[in-house]
C-alpha cells in the first residue's frame, strides 16, 4: 500500500489528524486514512485500537467545523495480524471545513493536493464559503415544533444505545436558532411525509393493482416498512431441469436493500418530494428526488465516492446499522446490476432492476430465514403459479386457515410455533390467503382475522 491523493498512511495517531481529515472533507473525492501503517506501507499496528477509535471520533466531532458527523467512518481492520484503524472520509457539501480554533483561515482550512494536506488559499476559502449549500434540511426550520421521538428512541435502544436529554443537539436536529429543523421533522413520530409503493399489473402504469403508503411518522419506520414489503415481494423462483434445480430471487436481495437505503438517505427532501417505489411484472423502479450532487460526476458515483446529501440522516442510519460504510452501497449494487440500470436527470435518480429470468417454473417455498417477510406476489402470472385458484389451496395454506378459524386473534408467532415454521413463511401464507379472498384483517394490529370465504377447505 502506498500513499495517493486519496490515501494517507500514518504510523500512529498524531496531532495532525484533524488537518488530514479536513483536507479530505474539502477534496472533491474524499479519502481514506490508515493509522498503524508507516509511510513505506508496512503495517506496524496500534497498541490500543478501541481507545484510539474513541479518541478519533471525539476529536473529529469537537474540533472540526462545520460538523462532519455522518461524513466519516472509523473501523478496525487487521493487517498481517496487527490491529490498524481505517478512517473513511466523504467529501462534504458545506465546504470549507476548518479547525475550529483557527477558523476559516489558511491555518485552519486545508485541501488534499497529491499526497499532502496543503493550506487553502484565502481566496479559495472565501469562494467556497460563498457557494456553501445553504438550503440543506438541517437549516430549514420544521413547520411543527411540538415533535416527539419515541420511535427513534426505541430504534436506538434496540442497538444498545439510549438517547439522553441532549440527543437533539448531538444528532443535529436543531437549527442555528435552537429550533427543530427539517431533519427532526422527518425523524419525528408524526409528520406529513408519505412514502408511496405502487404495484402494477403488466409493464406500464395503466393498471394499478396495489397502492401502499408508508410514513406519516419516523423516516426510520418508513424505511423498515419498505424493506419488509420488498422482502415480501422478492420471491424465490425455481427452475427444475433434468440435471439440477436452480433457485434465485426475483431481484438480488443485497442490491435491492442497498438501493432502497440509498434512495432514503440521498433523497433531496428540500422540495418535500420523498422517494418512490414501483413494482411491475418485469422490473422494479426506485426513484429518488435530486440529481447527483454538484461536485460528484457519474464516474465518481459509480466508483463509490460519497458526497452525502443529508449527512444528518446518514449519521442516524449508520448508528442504527442500516448503513454499513460510506460509499459501499453503489459498488454492491454494481456487483449484480450494470450501470445502465441507473438513469440520471437534473432532478431525479432512478434505479431500475429487471426481474431475474431463469425459467418459467416457479415453486412455492417455505424459506427459513433470520428475519424479514418472504413471499407476496408480482404480476398475475407469478401469483397464479404460487397461489393457484381460490378453490385450490396448498396443504399448508389450509392448515393456516384452520388455525385462524379456531382463533381469529392469533398472532403470526403463535401460528409459526404451532406449525413449526418461520414467521416469515407464515406471513407469506397469510398474504396469499388474503389475495385469494379467504381472509381479511379487521381493526389493524389490535384487530382480528375475518374468514370471508364459504368454500369448503
Amino acid at each position: 500500500m502506498t500513499e495517493t491523493n486519496r490515501i494517507e498512511l500514518k504510523q500512529q495517531l498524531t496531532d495532525s489528524l484533524e488537518k488530514e481529515v479536513i483536507a479530505f472533507l474539502n477534496y472533491k473525492e474524499g479519502g481514506v486514512i490508515y493509522i498503524g501503517i508507516n509511510k513505506e506501507g508496512v503495517a506496524v499496528g496500534v497498541p490500543d485500537s478501541d481507545g484510539d477509535q474513541l479518541k478519533i471520533k471525539d476529536r473529529l466531532k469537537n474540533n472540526i467545523a462545520p460538523s462532519c458527523m455522518g461524513l466519516f467512518d472509523v473501523v478496525s481492520e487487521k493487517n498481517n495480524g496487527l490491529d490498524i484503524i481505517k478512517i473513511v472520509v466523504a467529501s462534504g457539501s458545506e465546504k470549507p471545513y476548518f479547525i475550529k480554533k483557527f477558523g476559516m483561515t489558511d491555518k485552519g482550512s486545508f485541501l488534499r493536493i497529491g499526497t499532502a494536506a496543503e493550506p487553502m488559499p484565502q481566496r479559495l476559502i472565501e469562494d467556497l464559503f460563498s457557494k456553501r449549500t445553504r438550503n440543506s434540511i438541517s437549516k430549514i426550520k420544521s413547520n411543527q415544533q411540538a415533535l416527539t421521538f419515541e420511535q427513534l428512541k426505541i430504534y436506538y435502544e434496540a442497538t444498545g444505545t439510549k438517547l439522553n436529554d441532549k440527543f437533539a443537539t448531538n444528532l443535529e436536529l436543531l437549527n442555528a436558532d435552537n429550533e427543530y429543523n427539517y431533519v427532526a421533522y422527518l425523524l419525528s413520530d408524526k409528520n406529513n411525509t408519505s412514502i408511496k409503493l405502487a404495484k402494477y399489473k403488466g409493464k406500464t402504469r395503466v393498471d394499478l393493482i396495489e397502492n401502499n403508503e408508508y410514513g406519516y411518522g419516523s423516516l426510520i419506520k418508513a424505511t423498515k416498512q419498505i424493506l419488509d414489503k420488498m422482502e415480501l415481494e422478492n420471491k424465490t423462483i425455481t427452475k427444475i431441469t433434468s440435471k439440477e434445480r436452480q433457485e434465485t430471487r426475483l431481484w438480488d436481495a443485497i442490491a435491492l436493500r442497498e438501493a432502497i437505503i440509498n434512495a432514503f438517505v440521498h433523497n433531496d427532501y428540500t422540495n418535500e418530494i420523498p422517494p418512490k417505489f414501483e413494482i411491475f411484472d418485469d422490473r422494479i423502479e426506485i426513484t429518488s428526488a435530486g440529481g447527483l450532487p454538484e461536485s460528484l460526476s457519474q464516474e465518481e458515483f459509480f466508483e463509490g465516492f460519497s458526497v452525502p446529501r443529508n449527512k444528518e440522516i446518514m449519521r442516524v442510519f449508520k448508528d442504527l446499522d442500516l448503513v454499513e460504510q460510506l460509499g459501499s452501497g453503489i459498488p454492491r449494487i454494481l456487483e449484480s446490476y450494470p450501470k445502465e440500470c441507473f438513469k440520471f436527470s437534473d432532478n431525479f435518480l432512478r434505479m431500475t432492476f429487471p426481474v431475474e429470468q431463469i425459467g418459467n417454473q416457479i415453486e412455492e417455498k417455505e424459506i427459513h430465514t433470520s428475519g424479514g417477510a418472504i413471499g407476496g406476489a408480482i404480476g398475475g402470472a407469478i401469483e397464479k403459479a404460487i397461489g393457484g385458484a381460490i378453490e385450490d389451496l396448498t396443504d399448508r395454506q389450509k392448515e393456516v386457515l384452520d388455525i385462524i378459524k379456531q382463533d381469529n386473534k392469533i398472532s403470526y408467532r403463535a401460528i409459526a410455533e404451532q406449525l413449526k415454521i418461520n414467521e416469515s413463511a407464515v406471513l407469506k401464507h397469510i398474504e396469499l390467503l388474503k389475495e385469494k379472498g379467504h381472509i381479511e384483517r379487521v381493526g389493524g394490529t389490535r384487530g382480528y382475522w375475518q374468514v370471508t370465504t364459504s368454500n369448503k377447505i
